[in-house]
C-alpha cells in the first residue's frame, strides 16, 4: 500500500496565484458600466429579429445587437456573414446616462 501523500501548502499558494487574476478580471468586467443601448432589427430570408444590447460605445452595442439578431435568424457561417453584413431594418441607440455616486 503506497504511503498517503500530504497536501503541500505550495499547491494552495500556486492555486491562489493562478486563480486570483482570473477572479479579478471577472469581477472587474462585471462592474463595467454600459453607456449606450442599441436596439437593432435585422431581416434575413423573409424573417425579422430584433435584439437590444448595451455596451460602452455605440459601435460595440450596434455590433453586438446585429450579431445576436443574425445568430437567431440564420444557420451556417455563410448565411451569418450575409446577415451581419446587411443593413439593419431599424436601429435605435440611446444613452443610458447613468449617474455616478
Amino acid at each position: 500500500m503506497p504511503p498517503a501523500v500530504k497536501p503541500s501548502w505550495r499547491n494552495s499558494v500556486a492555486a491562489i496565484i493562478v486563480l486570483a487574476p482570473v477572479v479579478a478580471v471577472v469581477v472587474y468586467s462585471s462592474f463595467q458600466v454600459s453607456e449606450i443601448e442599441c436596439e437593432v432589427c435585422m431581416a434575413f430570408e423573409g424573417r425579422e429579429m430584433c435584439r437590444t444590447v448595451s455596451a460602452a460605445t455605440r459601435e460595440q452595442a450596434l455590433r453586438g445587437a446585429i450579431d445576436n439578431a443574425c445568430a437567431l435568424l440564420t444557420s451556417g457561417m455563410t448565411n451569418t456573414l450575409h446577415c451581419t453584413q446587411s443593413e439593419p431594418q431599424r436601429n435605435q441607440c440611446r444613452s443610458l446616462g447613468r449617474a455616478s455616486g
